[in-house]
């Protein structure tokens, strides 16, 4: 039985009551929201080795890290290292995006290595295997497709990408639109190929149901993908996007009739006036499904710096509804990201959702903060350390550039916490002014 359908019996299953507790929730509300669809649980039952996490509404904002070897860097080694350094600097879930190598291999170990929630954009692996045996994207067959989909729930994939908003009806928006950046989504591009070549409706959105039983089976979380989504800031919110956005909204009325678990993917490149909007959209259009966001990157002149733009868009849409921040790197947009870039790219994007999710009012999340004052007042050092969101790099500059007295070395004997402390205690030390 899926998990959903548990949850329309009034079934309060362990998982449930443990991720409840870490959300600060009463479990009974949990389970309502899980039912009605407002919230996911992305886990395969055949992905035993994950904790459970809920993303949605009245949920701690949720940041994913997209890990994956590309055919120039088809190194497995490297990104196990990347898994595990995302998982030790607290990432939500991970997505195996790779594209070059033994795909299937490096799926399976890192599916093996993951505590946390794994998703893949299925139509990569498809694609690929449809250049190897037959010279084209476009001489993929529709069952290869859902076989790859079925395969890959059946190793344990929790959470899937598939772009089944992006239609015939879409594709001529798009033509008529004229957008500055095209299709930016690698899935909506291998998919625009094979549906222009052949003249036949996109596969996932013609057989949907076929999909919906691989899902249900397996419980597997439908990640509805945004192949029209704006690759730059000009292209935001046009014609193109809504037209994909409307018909993601028809999915996931018919995937929750299915007992369906689904989240909706966005955009994408959006300037700050339109990312409140955006988010509102998506909620009014697709009933309050849970939302899953690229960034957004708020800017498009930023290459090397793009972890910052997404942050900042990403705390914007976060506070306003946004529940699945997608990171980003400093590499995007150059190339495949280092070590240090994934450690850059989950960091900030958590401190994005963390930002929200304090305006939000989640449970929890300004306490952490206060404690964080606290500390720094009294000039608690090692409070302050354990309660960063990086305590290895504040370690690192502490050691640095430590200060002779109990201040940091900015202000040393300057400080206004210690001045102030003193003055307003009645403690002063003349001699220090």
């Amino acid at each position: 039985m899926s998990l959903v359908k548990q949850a329309r019996k009034g079934i309060l299953t362990p998982a449930i009551r443990k991720i409840a507790a870490v959300e600060k929730i009463h479990p009974d509300e949990l389970l309502s929201l899980l039912a009605a669809g407002r919230v996911v649980i992305p886990y395969n039952r055949r992905h035993d080795s994950i904790q459970p996490i809920a993303i949605g509404q009245k949920m701690r904002t949720k940041v994913n890290v997209n890990l994956g070897t590309s055919r120039d860097y088809p190194d497995l080694q490297s990104e196990i290292a990347k898994l595990k350094l995302s998982l030790k600097y607290q990432t939500d879930a991970v997505m195996d995006l790779s594209t070059g190598g033994d795909i299937r291999s490096i799926r399976k170990k890192l599916l093996y290595l993951s505590t946390v929630p794994l998703g893949t954009v299925p139509v990569y692996q498809a694609a690929i295997e449809a250049i190897e045996k037959r010279g084209s994207i476009v001489k993929m067959t529709e069952d290869d497709l859902f076989k790859t989909i079925k395969e890959q729930a059946e190793e344990g994939v929790d959470f899937m990408t598939v772009h089944c908003g992006l239609t015939i009806k879409a594709v001529d928006r798009l033509k008529k639109q004229g957008r500055m950046a095209d299709i930016v989504s690698r899935g909506g591009a291998f998919h625009l190929a094979w549906m222009l070549h052949r003249q036949k409706e996109n596969p996932l959105y013609e057989n949907f149901d076929r999909l919906l039983d691989i899902a249900r089976k397996y419980d597997a979380t439908l990640s509805l993908g945004d192949g029209l989504r704006p690759g730059a800031i000009f292209d935001a919110t046009d014609r193109a996007q809504i037209e994909e956005l409307l018909t993601l909204g028809e999915l996931v009325k018919r995937a929750r009739q299915a007992d369906v678990q689904v989240i909706v993917e966005g955009p994408g490149h959006v300037p700050l006036d339109q990312i409140a909007m955006n988010i509102r959209l998506e909620k009014r259009v697709c009933e309050q499904a849970p939302f899953y966001v690229l960034g957004p990157l708020v800017t498009d002149i930023a290459p090397g710096y793009d972890h910052i733009v997404s942050a900042i868009g990403g705390a914007l849409a976060a506070s306003a509804g946004a529940d699945f921040l997608c990171y980003v790197t400093p590499a995007e947009h150059l190339g495949l990201p280092s070590l240090d870039d994934v450690k850059d790219g989950l960091i900030a994007a958590r401190i994005a959702g963390h930002a929200a999710d304090i305006i939000k009012g989640v449970p929890g999340a300004l306490d952490r903060d206060i404690e964080l004052s606290r500390a720094r007042k009294k000039l608690d050092w090692k409070t302050q350390q354990k309660l960063a969101i990086d305590p290895v790099k504040f370690a690192q500059i502490r050691k640095q550039r430590k200060s002779k007295t109990s201040a940091c070395s900015m202000c040393g004997e300057f400080c206004a916490m210690k001045i102030v402390s003193e003055f307003l205690n009645g403690e002063t030390d003349d001699s220090c002014f």
